[in-house]
């Protein structure tokens, strides 16, 4: 953990749980129990130590580092775990949740994700990580259009897998393919088609976790409240996710995206103005998201005395149309002409393409491409997020810009709400933000600099854009994203205030549907084994 999370967690309490972590890590002990544990419940003692890694293992860190997304996280001082647990079946998963609750260690669920705080692999007292990556299965039924898929597979592996049975088939989700199917879909999942589908979660219609006593549950044995649960309310709260059955939507035969890139000189706080007017009603088909970013122009206009570049913003109109070019054309001059939309600007080619597209591929990437777990690059990073429920004025957008080129690196992404997601009440799952929202922002810092000090000054950076940002956001409360995972919003140090704690930030996260995750996460997990910074808390004793 760098000294971004210091002001959350503690120099002293990270310090602390550092040498607490180190103190273990130089006794085999703790390991041998665990192994020896394992074998007393169905792992056979040779499977027992090839998959459980202590800290001494030669391939520790490889297999740690194999799934971290976010270099913050990976650095000298970062706290490790005492083992690293990588299950291949269900009895592994089993015995892995007995075993460390036999020995009073903290379990951390890890399925592959981008898990922007490092909550998955990274805690400030001794832990495991139970490390879902081998669970890879997909299993598609065009037949009946739905599919089993294994927390471990990747949106990449699920497209193909689709792709390989349909070309009239596809799924509501995330548009990065190396994104964690458990984590993806538990915190709610979103994506391009959101505002004809909804979300993953709308489409999950059956899933197998195995819960603290080591019991594997699908939705009839879980019954109704956990597996309400587990669709929104994250699933690292209340077990170990296995497994989902997703239902397939249907998309047409030739989609359409476009790119179109406008700056402040190109009239962009008039068009940002009126997309904000229309992108939550537009046709359904039709997803526009916003990219943000300052950059510098070098200036051209002959005179030796004038600048020679100039900071400004561009803001980059991202789309995927459910249909032909002809009809998008019509719904855009139609609805949205002042983006200047030309038929040039229209690429049409098949859903599977689009997934391509959208992941910053090359036209003509084989499709082959979506099975590589591995991202060009792992940089550091902050994320957070934000609900618009009014359109943000033209003073204010113009105020905005003047705060995103002062600070010289952040930037921010808005995602459209409206259509589908308005029809499904805030109740029908964990994810609240439905009717009302126009728009969801990600703000975003990216850097490649190490080091605390550049650490700090972009973290720091990414929350004064937030703090900017709060006279035009939702309020009472303020909503995030739970799959922008944020510790800034409030942490549980689990102890006997913990149930106010996480009110703190789970009011942000789930809204009114806060009390009842509460409730099930008392049912079924009263004791509160399964933990991390930003769980869901059972209700005091």
């Amino acid at each position: 953990m760098e000294m971004s999370r210091s002001s959350s967690f503690g120099l002293l309490l990270l310090l602390l749980g550092f040498l607490f972590v180190s103190s273990y890590a130089a006794s085999d002990s703790v390991y041998d129990t665990f192994v020896q544990c394992l074998s007393s419940h169905s792992v056979p003692s040779d499977q027992a130590s090839s998959i459980a890694y202590a800290q001494t293992n030669s391939s520790f860190t490889k297999v740690l580092q194999s799934y971290i997304r976010n270099q913050r996280f990976n650095t000298s001082s970062t706290p490790k775990p005492l083992i690293i647990v990588t299950p291949s079946d269900e009895s592994q998963v089993q015995a892995a949740i007995i075993c460390s609750r036999n020995i009073g260690i903290q379990l951390r669920i890890r399925s592959g994700g981008h898990d922007y705080d490092g909550l998955s692999y990274v805690s400030d007292v001794p832990f495991f990580i139970l490390d879902m990556f081998n669970f890879q299965s997909i299993n598609v039924n065009i037949t009946d259009e739905t599919a089993w898929v294994q927390a471990g597979a990747t949106l990449g592996e699920l497209y193909y897998r689709i792709w390989e049975k349909s070309r009239v088939h596809g799924f509501p989700a995330g548009v990065c393919p190396t994104l964690g199917v458990g984590g993806h879909f538990s915190g709610g999942g979103y994506g391009n088609m959101l505002r004809k589908f909804g979300l993953s979660v709308d489409h999950i219609v059956d899933a197998q976790i195995v819960n603290v006593n080591g019991s594997i549950l699908d939705r009839k044995s879980m019954g109704e409240d956990l597996f309400w649960a587990i669709r929104g309310g994250g699933g690292a709260s209340f077990g170990v996710i296995l497994s989902y059955k997703i239902k397939l939507v249907r998309v047409p035969e030739i989609v359409t995206v476009f790119r179109v890139e406008k700056t402040l000189a190109q009239n962009a706080t008039d068009i940002v103005y009126q997309w904000q007017h229309i992108t939550d009603k537009i046709d359904n088909d039709l997803f526009i998201r916003l990219l943000l970013q300052p950059i510098t122009v070098k200036n051209d206009n002959g005179s030796a005395k004038a600048e020679k570049s100039t900071k400004t913003v561009k803001v980059s109109f991202t789309s995927l149309f459910l249909g032909d070019a002809t009809r998008l054309i019509s719904v855009m001059n139609k609805d949205f002409p002042e983006l200047g939309f030309k038929k040039e600007d229209c690429i049409e080619m098949s859903w599977i393409e689009s997934v391509l597209y959208w992941a910053n591929f090359d036209n003509g990437t084989s499709v082959n491409v979506l099975l590589n777990r591995t991202p060009e690059s792992v940089k550091f990073l902050k994320r957070k997020s934000d609900y618009v429920q009014k359109p943000i004025s033209k003073d204010g957008l113009e105020g905005l810009w003047k705060k995103i080129i002062e600070l010289g690196k952040a930037g921010m992404v808005l995602n459209p709400y409206g259509g589908r997601m308005s029809e499904i009440p805030a109740s029908e799952t964990p994810f609240p933000h439905r009717s009302g929202n126009i728009f969801k922002i990600q703000y975003s810092v990216t850097w490649q600099e190490e080091g605390t000090e550049a650490d700090k000054k972009y973290v720091n950076s990414m929350r004064e854009l937030y703090s900017y940002m709060t006279p035009y956001v939702s309020k009472s409360p303020r909503g995030s994203f739970l799959n922008y995972r944020d510790i800034d919003i409030g942490i549980s140090h689990n102890g006997k205030d913990s149930y106010q704690e996480g009110k703190v930030y789970g009011v942000k996260y789930f809204m009114n549907n806060f009390d009842r995750l509460v409730k099930v996460k008392t049912a079924v997990d009263p004791q509160n084994f399964f933990r991390y910074e930003q769980s869901i808390p059972p209700l005091p004793y």
